[in-house]
C-alpha cells in the first residue's frame, strides 16, 4: 500500500498521483485492480449515490457505511475518507472525535476537510494531533455551496488568488499532507503547486498539478452531470439500460429463464 511518504516521493520525482472516488465494494475492488494511487470515499456519494442536490445531506454515519465497502474492496489502496458537513465546525473535540471514528470504523489511512479559515486551521491541527493524516480543499468547496451561490470557478481575480495562497501556506504549516484544489484557473494550481511541499491533487485546477481526482461516476458517463473539467472516458449508460431492457422483454415474453438457467432432479 502507499503511504505518505510515497506521494511526497511521487511529487519530488513529478510522478502524477491518481485518486478517483468510490463508494462500494465493487467500485472499490475495481479501482484498486487498475493500480488507481488514492481512493476518496468523497461527500460527493450524496449527489451520485443518494440522489440529493447537495453533498450537505451527507453524514458520518454514511460515510462510515459506505467507506467500510470500500474498504473490503480495495484492502491494499490508500483510503481518504471525507468529513462531512458539520462534523468538524463545531469545535475542536467534536472535530477530533468524529475524525477518529471515521477511521476507526472505515479502515481509512487519512480525512479530508474543506476550507481555510482560520478555525479550519486550527481543527487541522487538533486531528492531526490525534494521529490522524489530513487532506485538506481549496477552491470550490461543496460543503460551502449556500455561500457560493453556484458551483463555479473560484478565485478568479488577484485578491482572492493571494488569500488562497495564504491559506495554503497556512495550511501546509498546520500539517496537512495534500491540498486538494477544485475548480480553479489553472495558473493559480500551478503557481500553488510550485509553492507547496505537499502535494496537490486537481479536480478541475489545471494540468500542473501533482495529480488529479475524478469522480468514479462521471468517468463512466453514469452522472447526469457533465462539468467542464470532467472528461467521459466511456458510456457505461446506454449498455446498462440496454440489457435491463432486454432482461424485462425476455421474462415477460417467456424467454427467461431458458431449461440452461433451471434446475433438475438428478
Amino acid at each position: 500500500m502507499k503511504n505518505i511518504e510515497t506521494f511526497f516521493t511521487m511529487k519530488v520525482k513529478q510522478e502524477k498521483i491518481v485518486m478517483l472516488t468510490a463508494y462500494d465494494y465493487s467500485s472499490a475492488k475495481l479501482s484498486e485492480l487498475c493500480d488507481v494511487d488514492i481512493i476518496l470515499v468523497g461527500d460527493s456519494l450524496g449527489m451520485v449515490m443518494q440522489g440529493e442536490e447537495t453533498t450537505l445531506h451527507v453524514t458520518s454515519e454514511d460515510i462510515i457505511r459506505y467507506g467500510k465497502s470500500v474498504r473490503k474492496g480495495a484492502p491494499n489502496t490508500f483510503i481518504i475518507a471525507d468529513m462531512p458537513y458539520m462534523s468538524y465546525h463545531l469545535d475542536i473535540h467534536s472535530a477530533q472525535k468524529n475524525a477518529a471514528d471515521l477511521i476507526l470504523q472505515t479502515g481509512a489511512n487519512a480525512v479530508k476537510l474543506e476550507g481555510g479559515s482560520v478555525s479550519r486551521i486550527e481543527a487541522v491541527k487538533a486531528i492531526i494531533d490525534c494521529e490522524i493524516p489530513v487532506v485538506a480543499h481549496l477552491g470550490l468547496t461543496p460543503q460551502s455551496i449556500n455561500r457560493f451561490g453556484e458551483y463555479s470557478v473560484q478565485a478568479k481575480n488577484k485578491k482572492e488568488q493571494e488569500n488562497m495562497i495564504k491559506q495554503a501556506l497556512a495550511l501546509e504549516e498546520a500539517g496537512a499532507f495534500m491540498l486538494v484544489l477544485e475548480c480553479i484557473p489553472e495558473g493559480l494550481g500551478k503557481e500553488l503547486t510550485e509553492a507547496l511541499h505537499i502535494p496537490t491533487i486537481g479536480i478541475g485546477a489545471g494540468r500542473y498539478t501533482d495529480g488529479q481526482v475524478m469522480v468514479w461516476h462521471d468517468i463512466l458517463g453514469l452522472s447526469d452531470m457533465q462539468p467542464k473539467f470532467v472528461k467521459k472516458y466511456t458510456d457505461l449508460k446506454h449498455p446498462i439500460t440496454d440489457a435491463i431492457k432486454e432482461y424485462v422483454t425476455e421474462v415477460k415474453t417467456d424467454k427467461f429463464p431458458a431449461k440452461a438457467n433451471t434446475y433438475y432432479p438428478k
